[in-house]
């Protein structure tokens, strides 16, 4: 008997059901459904035309011929579904390329004779029992018009099924009622207005205008109001250049009277403040939604390093999440928008999205804007890219992307509106691609005719996108001929009355960024911070924290070694030798016990590349994690996180937590020091200068493992020479300490004051297990961080010193070993255990009291690198001085251990060879 006897039977719905669900997922099907499904597909690529046999299990299978058109028409739909948008009119002015195979019916064994015959798969996109001709005519309405969708590829058919439920209401088009429409209407006004403004009355200024992608405009303000009505209450954006004073005026109500000061060049209201360009400024504006609901939104400030901010973005919306709703992500959004050539071009977008779901940095969901030009400054979109889409970084975390023609203002509203939905549904990334064009060169001084010619011909005479959606209304009955007109003249007439208003204003001033996170704290100059800060802690406070931490919980088994670090901390304690890993505990716990949280990531932190730190432990059998420190009953809590390889993403994300959450230590630790370069621009852009460009102020600490023990190039040097060139005034602090108690009191330094500057440290590898470098325990009791330690100072053997050395760092304990060793105590060292702010005070009171005639800067770097230079910039007397250190080299340092021995021995012996 056939096996399959029963699909002679008329229930070809539940057949068209059951194969669309295994082309969706196979491993949902009961196995002998999917094994003929299989065989069902292989005997379809053999042949179209005849009997369809399918043998299974030694079995053969004639499939029914309407069983057979049934599939071969689901087959058509799930084509629909995954190829649909390479066959869209989402291009406003280009035609779009050719893909093969096309969705013609003749290529799944379909004929135009079928267009006629009803087929129940209509029931699987929405329509029911439908004719081959109407389903073809909805599926083309759904994914091949104004919205392209892809979504295949997610691989949870949960969210599948939700995305095509969605998508088939009202065949994936938009249906807005008057109110709603005249609203999009407004807000394209508004941004097609305020450009044209610009225009005339700024001629030839770089203004990187959004003509060509204005439909962004109701495409935000609706997201933000239809956000707001599902609870949302807090918005981070982030975006480059591109059309960015157009949202700061047009959504975040920006006063349009700073922006003509900006555009008037006019000088800043405060003299310690250097400023940005105009559409580099952030800005925070609360106000009510036109539902009456009360939001925060804030548009971050950003370096013309385009993709950067996106990281910055997330880390504030996390800190934010954390801050205000730790158990609800869906509160806050973050929403990045990007150019088309850089979300493709640049390695950032694929650092940040890979934090999407990570424990560490997941936000509940971004909302990714691609404001799609279609060019790059003069690069063809062909140049800049190899991937079919800009986009197409958004498969990495399998999010689902919508490319919509920003022409048809209607399908933008209807986009964003998927977009939430589906980020508050599943709590997931989603990308938008608005694929428009850029009315002007890349600013508006540049001449496009140049490198597009041909596209640039299509765009002048192209309507923009306010006037094509009046068009529309027009013709739908909804406006009259003159709404637009009026609409333009009220507008114009307002800004007119700003700009008159502007002009009477003789300086510009800059709205700080998210002013309410930063109450209570203040700028502080170079004067405050050399000031010293009390930061010892209460014996009975220190050892309640070394007590909890160590102890295991006695209901776990743990690795011999994990008892005795944790046990050894009680240890070392009571034998009153605290090394670095305590001296960092004691800081963490302190703080916590206070009311501050700690917040560290990095590659390997949470047992520290060095095997130093163990601040997370795990259970022998189960790998449960235990983190010590959040057993102190503290009011404030200790997170820290594994992050994943990313250096430039994670610095950034950190960055931005630290600009939202400055009553966190916020902290980031290199792997190896030098591998903080991958950042540079991160640090370049926001650490070194953030305060000075946008008058943000961040407490991020950046622990960079650094010093010489023959490990090679790249092991060893945190070049500390790149952060000391980058100091200035009062922007940093850089520090380089030696011992334990003095780390210690760093790091609640960086916290107990009443402002907040980043914090790079130089910290040890070899000094984490140095029985030199340890301290007491009154040490961490009493006292302030001290910038310049003279270990020698009161010491008579040394009051008559020959020869004064100033050194950094782990160097000091090499020249302090070879001191002992060759009983030189006509030799006094001096650690600068802060680099920047120079405590040249101090370091020239220490030359006045030892009286040396050789005054001599030792380092162990090469003499291009380190911290010579900065010395002669910030302290020119030290011109004078007799300099030990390695030669120049290119690289920092050799990759043989013996040459590398050699070269510290030579440096170290010219210390001491002037006195022999």
């Amino acid at each position: 008997m056939d096996k399959y006897s029963f699909l002679n039977a008329a229930h070809t719905a539940y057949f068209a059901q059951l194969y669309d669900e295994y082309l969706i997922n196979p491993d949902r099907i009961e196995p002998s459904w999917r094994a003929f499904f299989q065989g069902f597909d292989f005997g379809m690529e053999s042949a179209h035309e005849g009997d369809l046999v399918v043998e299974h299990q030694g079995s053969s299978v004639t499939v029914p011929d309407n069983v057979k058109k049934e599939f071969q028409v689901v087959k058509l739909i799930d084509a629909y579904r995954s190829r649909g948008h390479l066959f869209t009119r989402t291009n406003p002015v280009r035609e779009r390329r050719n893909y093969e195979p096309k969705l013609d019916i003749q290529n799944f064994g379909l004929s135009n004779e079928d267009l006629g015959k009803e087929f129940d798969s209509g029931e699987l996109i929405g329509i029911g029992k439908a004719t081959l001709q109407n389903i073809i005519d909805h599926l083309k309405m759904v994914y091949c018009e104004s919205i392209g969708v892809e979504y295949m590829y997610i691989r949870k058919p949960d969210e599948v099924k939700w995305i095509q439920n969605w998508l088939h209401q009202n065949n994936n088009h938009a249906k807005f009622n008057e109110n709603q429409k005249k609203q999009i209407l407004k807000k394209l006004n508004e941004a097609v207005s305020f450009e044209s403004f610009l225009h005339t009355k700024y001629v030839g200024q770089k203004r990187f205008s959004l003509e060509g992608n204005e439909s962004l405009i109701p495409g935000l303000d609706a997201l933000i109001e239809n956000a707001a009505d599902k609870g949302v209450n807090q918005f981070v954006l982030g975006m480059a250049h591109r059309g960015r004073l157009n949202v700061l005026t047009n959504i975040f109500g920006k006063p349009v009277t700073d922006i003509f000061s900006e555009f008037d060049g006019k000088d800043y209201e405060q003299d310690i403040f250097d400023g940005d360009v105009k559409y580099h400024l952030g800005y925070t504006s609360k106000r009510k939604t036109d539902n009456g609901n009360d939001i925060n939104i804030n548009i971050v400030p950003n370096p013309s390093h385009l993709e950067t901010v996106g990281a910055v973005v997330e880390g504030i919306a996390r800190a934010k999440q954390d801050m205000h709703t730790p158990n609800d992500m869906s509160k806050t959004l973050p929403i990045v928008l990007h150019g088309d050539a850089a979300v493709a071009g640049q390695g950032i977008v694929y650092e940040v999205v890979q934090m999407a779901q990570l424990e560490a940095y997941k936000t509940g969901g971004t909302i990714h804007v691609v404001v799609n030009n279609q060019v790059g400054f003069t690069t063809n979109y062909l140049d800049a890219r190899s991937s079919t889409y800009c986009t197409d970084i958004a498969k990495v975390t399998l999010s689902p992307v919508l490319h919509v023609n920003a022409d048809d203002a209607e399908a933008v509203v209807h986009a964003m509106n998927f977009a939430l939905d589906y980020r508050m549904e599943f709590g997931r990334d989603v990308f938008i691609d608005l694929l428009g064009y850029r009315k002007y060169g890349h600013n508006e001084g540049d001449e496009p005719m140049f490198t597009q010619p041909q596209l640039y011909k299509a765009i002048k005479k192209h309507k923009n996108s306010r006037d094509i959606y009046a068009d529309k209304l027009l013709k739908e009955g909804l406006i009259n001929k003159d709404h637009v007109k009026n609409l333009e003249k009220s507008y114009k007439e307002g800004l007119e009355e700003e700009l008159e208003s502007s002009r009477k204003k003789e300086n510009t001033i800059i709205t700080p960024f998210m002013q309410d996170e930063w109450e209570g704290y203040h700028t502080a100059t170079e004067d405050k911070m050399m000031e010293k800060v009390p930061t010892g802690v209460n014996r009975e406070v220190l050892e309640k924290i070394t007590n909890t931490i160590s102890q295991l919980p006695e209901d776990r088994n743990f690795i011999r070694k994990i008892k005795k670090i944790v046990e050894v901390r009680q240890t070392m304690f009571d034998k009153d030798e605290l090394d670095w890993a305590m001296g960092e505990h004691l800081a963490y716990g302190s703080l916590m016990l206070e009311g501050y949280n700690i917040r560290m990531s990095g590659q390997d932190v949470e047992r520290g590349t060095f095997s130093h730190r163990h601040a997370v432990v795990k259970s022998e059998n189960q790998e449960q994690e235990f983190i010590l420190h959040n057993n102190l009953d503290a009011t404030g809590k200790f997170e820290i996180y594994n992050s994943h390889l990313s250096e430039y993403g994670v610095v950034g994300f950190e960055y931005g937590y630290a600009l939202a959450r400055p009553k966190t230590l916020t902290i980031w630790e290199a792997q190896f020091g030098d591998f903080s370069n991958g950042a540079q621009i991160m640090i370049d852009q926001y650490i070194s200068a953030g305060e000075d460009k946008w008058k943000n102020q961040n407490g991020l600490v950046m622990l960079l493992p650094h010093g010489y023990e023959g490990q090679g190039a790249e092991h060893s040097s945190a070049r500390p020479e790149r952060y000391l060139q980058l100091c200035a005034r009062d922007n940093m602090f850089v520090a380089n300490c030696t011992t334990p108690a003095n780390m210690f009191h760093l790091l609640r330094r960086q916290m107990v004051v009443d402002y907040r500057k980043p914090l790079i440290v130089f910290t040890p590898k070899s000094l984490l297990r140095l029985p030199a470098a340890v301290s007491k325990v009154e040490e961490f009791e009493n006292g302030h961080f001290q910038e310049i330690i003279d270990s020698d100072a009161g010491d008579s053997a040394f009051a008559k010193a020959k020869t004064l050395v100033f050194t950094s760092g782990k160097f000091y304990y090499d020249l302090l070993e070879y001191r002992k060793e060759n009983n030189r105590n006509d030799v006094a060292i001096v650690r600068i255990e802060q680099l920047f702010p120079l405590p040249v005070n101090q370091i020239q009171e220490i030359i006045k009291n030892y009286g040396s005639e050789d005054i001599v800067w030792a380092q162990e770097e090469p003499r291009n690198m380190g911290a010579y230079a900065h010395l002669l910039l910030h302290m020119p007397e030290t011109r004078n001085w007799r300099v030990c250190s390695r030669n120049m080299y290119a690289a920092p340092a050799t990759g043989s251990a013996t040459r590398s021995k050699l070269r510290h021995s030579k440096v170290i012996e010219d210390v001491f060879n002037n006195n022999k």
